[in-house]
């Protein structure tokens, strides 16, 4: 059965329709990466798939829970609060600008929300907390505070948050796009881990090569509809429509 499953899924904000009738699966154990032009509908296709917007239309579902669907009327009705709280713990989400608390220290900043939200119990938490600075490299870190770590260590401690809950899988929106190149490559080769470690992922990004290197498969977007999809090298270097070759000519001829 697959991870997550996203079916004829609409999304509009007043009168402007963002997502026209998405409908993608990622499987387990599988990377993803979701390319396209700024505006295409790459991370409101992430918020709604992560419960942060509410879509108007179709339905969404994480393995065998049905999250949302749409009714006999055509209404998008949703699971009670309650059953959503357990559905937000099967997935973990990594923002492009870090989303730390500045007032709390790194350990704090990930063993918050599992304490706190989940009720578990605080010495479990730590223990993993201090294994997963270890693996991000950060393990003298744990009583720093953001202010005092770069952005790409920033980064590192957002993905060891969001793996703190052992995610059914993770999403990324644009996790390299406030750092610098020097940055970028730190968190490229974070991702890159996990992904022989057949951590399921979606990743929204702009690093096309990067993409190419570490995804099963490549979405390419624009205008809120999903134009191409495929295994990444045959979307990256041999794109079949023309609305991806000219995004794609055109990325190439700016580098």
């Amino acid at each position: 059965m697959s991870v997550l499953e996203i079916k004829n899924l609409q999304k509009t904000f007043g009168t402007l329709t963002v997502l026209k009738d998405i409908s993608m699966t990622v499987e387990r154990g599988e990377v993803v990466s979701i390319i396209g032009p700024s505006g295409s509908g790459k991370s409101t296709l992430l918020r709604c798939a992560t419960l942060l917007e509410r879509i108007d239309h179709g339905g969404l579902r994480y393995s065998n829970v049905q999250v949302a669907e749409d009714d006999k009327t055509g209404k998008c009705v949703y699971l009670p609060n309650n059953q959503l709280r357990k559905v937000k713990s099967m997935f973990g989400l990594v923002f492009q600008n870090f989303n730390l608390f500045p007032h709390y220290s790194i350990l704090k900043n990930i063993i918050d929300a599992p304490i706190c939200v989940q009720k578990r119990p605080k010495e479990e938490v730590v223990a993993e907390a201090m294994k997963l600075l270890d693996k991000m490299g950060l393990e003298s870190k744990a009583d720093a505070y953001p202010y005092q770590l770069s952005g790409g260590q920033q980064q590192r401690v957002s993905i060891a948050r969001a793996l703190i809950n052992n995610p059914d899988i993770l999403f990324f929106d644009e996790p390299t796009s406030a750092l610098d190149p020097e940055l970028t490559s730190e968190i490229l080769k974070v991702i890159r881990e996990l992904a022989m470690e057949h951590m399921t992922m979606v990743i929204v990004t702009h690093e096309i090569e990067f993409a190419r290197k570490v995804s099963d498969r490549v979405v390419f977007m624009a205008d809120g509809v999903i134009v191409e999809e495929g295994p990444a090298d045959e979307v990256i270097l041999h794109p079949k429509q023309q609305r991806t070759q000219m995004f794609l000519s055109k990325i190439i001829a700016e580098r």
